[in-house]
């Protein structure tokens, strides 16, 4: 029999408190209002003499430069490394700019941050309790979920080509409406629960702050439990899945969105509850691997028509004075925004940066959570889940960190989507090699087969 299993955790405020830029657009967006606060969330598994966390963050990515900045606030905390301690995001876009390479972010807010972030380690290491029993389960939801890349009658495929555009054909790939659902007991009560959501976090714009739809869905399923229980949104592999219908006349962007949203999803996970069943017994184990990832390719070509781009657009105010400014403004050709996307693929050649992806893998009895970097094309963790890791309950755990200060994230698409057209495989939106997910997939494949 296993040694016995602890598990503790803890929740911080890390709702901005200083002049800073909301993330996830193109333009600068100074918070001017809080619509819900954001947190921090920890969990920490003890077993004996081995250790390992999560830290799961209401913010549009974990990037490095966060990361680099919480580990010398737990020098003293031993117990934890890259190789025991995964990060994740919600991904909100209505949460402060932390990342280095974009517009009006915050030294003093990235600093308030990592210091909440480590008293959320430390208290959740306060916190460690005997677990007397982990259930897991899953669920399912394919209301809110759709693939927002669009084979077009024009031939290509076009990223959020607009409601009722008639030269739609159809979707270029999957969704994944499974909700994979795992969860920690005390003193008989079902205390702790994660639930691996596969969809982005991007419904509201404008300049208030908030945890989006994943915020909504927390608040509510904590409301219908007892005191001190945590949900913990893991959010997946949506690199090319959101939330936009083309075929409704819903407004889809606002903060009645979120809501509508959040709570559809919390009320199909609190339905699945009952259903859960014990997990098995195995003892903790973590894996690890870092994996060196080159950039982007840009070929002669693609910078030829990129510096063309930026002499035709010269005159084009810069997109960070604009309002609103999306990935649907880059399917419309709108010139200011296709003078900045080449402006991107100009640096990305003239300044390449190689990442050296962290890889963590936490499994306990039965589970296992797998950090992933930046943001997957949804293919990428099916595969992961339901192929690499099918012997766990496996949650993929996006918007984790880059290991390169100056990479925020990043979209990673399969190499098939490549030559399609669609924002998420320009040189803007994605610094990573077109090889990245046939890379990260060969060392998932390594660490499951790991004995």
């Amino acid at each position: 029999m296993s040694e016995q299993l602890f598990c503790g955790w803890a929740r911080t405020d890390i709702t901005p408190k200083v002049p800073v830029s909301l993330a996830g657009y193109f333009n600068i967006r100074m918070w001017d209002k809080v619509l819900d606060p954001l947190e921090a969330r920890a969990i920490v598994f003890k077993q004996g003499e081995k250790y390992a966390g999560i830290v799961n963050l209401d913010l549009v990515s974990s990037a490095q430069i966060l990361i680099d900045r919480i580990w010398p606030k737990i020098a003293d905390l031993t117990m934890f490394s890259k190789e025991n301690l995964l990060f994740c995001s919600t991904h909100t876009h209505t949460g402060p700019e932390i990342r280095s390479n974009h517009l009006a972010g915050s030294e003093e807010c990235g600093e308030d941050i990592a210091k909440a972030i480590a008293q959320a380690l430390r208290n959740a290491l306060a916190d460690l309790q005997p677990v007397d029993g982990m259930v897991q389960g899953e669920t399912y939801d394919n209301r809110f979920i759709f693939n927002r890349r669009y084979w077009m009658k024009s031939g290509g495929v076009v990223t959020n080509p607009g409601k009722f555009n008639p030269d739609i054909l159809r979707p270029e790939g999957t969704v994944d409406a499974e909700i994979p659902l795992i969860g920690i007991k005390r003193n008989g009560k079902l205390a702790l629960l994660f639930a691996n959501i596969v969809n982005h976090s991007d419904t509201i714009g404008g300049n208030g702050v908030s945890a989006d739809w994943p915020g909504f869905t927390r608040r509510i399923i904590e409301s219908q439990m007892a005191e001190g229980f945590m949900f913990v949104p893991i959010i997946g592999t949506a690199g090319n899945i959101n939330h936009f219908d083309v075929a409704s006349h819903l407004n889809q962007t606002c903060y009645a969105e979120a809501e509508r949203i959040g709570s559809g999803i919390a009320a199909t996970i609190l339905n699945a509850i009952d259903t859960m069943k014990p997990c098995c017994e195995m003892p903790l184990e973590t894996r690890f691997t870092e994996l060196y990832c080159p950039a982007h390719e840009v070929s002669d070509a693609e910078y030829a028509e990129a510096a063309a781009t930026v002499e035709k657009y010269k005159d084009e105010p810069d997109v960070s004075k604009a309002d609103d400014l999306t990935s649907e403004d880059l399917a419309k050709k709108v010139p200011k925004v296709l003078k900045y996307f080449a402006q991107q693929v100009l640096l990305l050649r003239d300044e390449p940066k190689n990442a050296n992806f962290p890889l963590p893998v936490i499994m306990v009895n039965g589970t296992a959570f797998v950090g992933v970097p930046g943001e997957p094309f949804v293919e990428i963790g099916l595969e992961i889940r339901k192929r690499i890791f099918n012997d766990f309950r496996t949650m993929v755990a996006g918007h984790g960190p880059t290991g390169h200060a100056k990479l925020g994230g990043g979209y990673m698409p399969n190499t098939w989507n490549y030559g399609r057209g669609g924002y998420e495989t320009t040189g803007r939106s994605n610094p990573f090699s077109c090889k990245a997910s046939e890379m990260l997939l060969d060392a998932m494949n390594k660490m499951a087969k790991r004995s």
